[in-house]
């Protein structure tokens, strides 16, 4: 027989005993996305500066080059997650980005300073991280029981994100120790990224276990589920008036008139914040449903927008990244713990790329938006613009997110 899942996707029942512990796999992947952000944040800090101060290349050059192959990265999720999909080879297309990526390391070190070198340097390393991060995402949802998912995404994002908090620091420790040598960070990027692809080939299994289940009838593709497509409406609405956290962060600078020299240290301590409430969102999400925490991070976000309102003081800058790590631990995995459940396991990754990149898009429409209406109205103009357009997308997504569906596979009893 066949028993009916009558809950909620989006408030699953509280596990009980074992199923409360997180799954080896997430353990694996998230130790996996430590020591590849360690070596894709070291390359991170240090480029800007080796480009434009070591390389004479112009803050346009970089940003062309940085702006074309970050928006490349959203398209290319769509092919990581259709690869992934055929056959249920999620760990093996994952994979092969974390090892492309790795190798853009090598290809830095071997470039000499060559434009076109570094050029393709970067495309590869965005091309990389694009294949593997809908895969990656489908392993996690796939790899224990919906109703703990936002637990095992929290855990992994706050893993992911103590790798981008140690790369940095890496990034400059091997510089100090080398006397600025560029070419030793490339080195210890690559050999720390192989290290995390030898991770993943040694300790993430090649398929993740998943409950039986029967997938409901005449559900083949995300896109005709409606459910799936009102989460996806919601997110690249919310998404498109987001407008990047480099804006933000040029806020508060501006309004501190803070030295350059701090200004790196704006994003680490958004980072430090996430880092601690990533799990306990996931716990929260999980308990009392995630539609209301993937709101709610969205208005701690329009409450930053307000905070930059006001005539800016030191105590901006905490609340502001107080703010940006409660909207990004609610809604990051949270995300992804939502809609995973009604997307079936063969075609998970494929769903799950999909909304990644309308979010993606809609994100960098968002950031545009917000530079063109900062370059002719202003900065206050702007930002109230920005304020404004956020709160309606909220209360267009309130109506928009399901508030109850049915799951799209029901498990089969034995």
């Amino acid at each position: 027989m066949y028993l009916a899942n009558t809950g909620r996707p989006d408030a699953p029942p509280r596990p009980h005993g074992a199923r409360r512990r997180v799954p080896a796999t997430v353990i694996a992947l998230g130790a996996v996305s430590l020591v590849t952000d360690v070596s894709s944040e070291m390359v991170t800090a240090v480029l800007p500066l080796y480009l434009v101060l070591g390389l004479g290349l112009s803050p346009l050059q970089f940003g062309f080059l940085d702006g074309v192959f970050n928006g490349a990265t959203a398209l290319v999720r769509l092919l990581g997650g259709r690869l992934a999909d055929r056959g249920g080879r999620h760990k093996r297309v994952a994979g092969a980005g974390y090892l492309l990526s790795a190798l853009s390391r090598l290809g830095l070190l071997l470039a000499g300073g060559a434009t076109a070198g570094i050029a393709a340097s970067l495309a590869a390393d965005r091309l990389g991280k694009g294949v593997r991060t809908a895969p990656r995402d489908a392993l996690i949802s796939l790899s224990g029981p919906p109703e703990s998912l936002g637990r095992a995404f929290g855990v992994h994002r706050a893993m992911d994100t103590t790798g981008a908090l140690l790369g940095p620091l890496a990034a400059f420790a091997v510089l100090w120790a080398t006397a600025d040598a560029y070419d030793a960070v490339f080195a210890v990027s690559f050999c720390t990224g192989v290290l995390g692809v030898l991770l993943l080939v040694l300790y993430v299994p090649s398929a993740a276990p998943a409950p039986r289940l029967r997938p409901r009838p005449l559900q083949h593709a995300a896109l005709r589920d409606p459910a799936f497509r009102r989460i996806l409406y919601a997110a690249s609405l919310l998404g498109a008036a987001t407008i990047g956290d480099s804006f933000l962060y040029l806020l508060l600078q501006r309004g501190l008139d803070l030295p350059p020299a701090l200004f790196p240290l704006l994003p680490l301590g958004a980072a430090a914040g996430y880092l601690l409430l990533a799990v306990p969102a996931g716990r929260i999400a999980d308990r009392v449903g995630r539609r209301l925490p993937f709101l709610a991070g969205h208005a701690a976000l329009l409450g930053a927008y307000a905070v930059l309102s006001l005539p800016v003081a030191w105590p901006a800058v905490a609340a502001v990244l107080a703010l940006l790590a409660v909207f990004y631990a609610s809604t990051d995995g949270v995300l992804m713990a939502l809609a995973g459940p009604l997307l079936p396991a063969h075609r998970r990754a494929g769903g799950l790329a999909v909304l990644q990149t309308g979010q993606a898009l809609a994100r960098l429409l968002g950031a545009a938006g917000f530079g063109a209406a900062w370059t002719f109205w202003g900065q206050e103009p702007a930002l109230w613009a920005a304020a404004l357009t956020l709160a309606g997308a909220l209360a267009a997504a309130w109506r928009i997110l399901p508030a109850a569906a049915p799951a799209l596979d029901t498990p089969e009893a034995p």
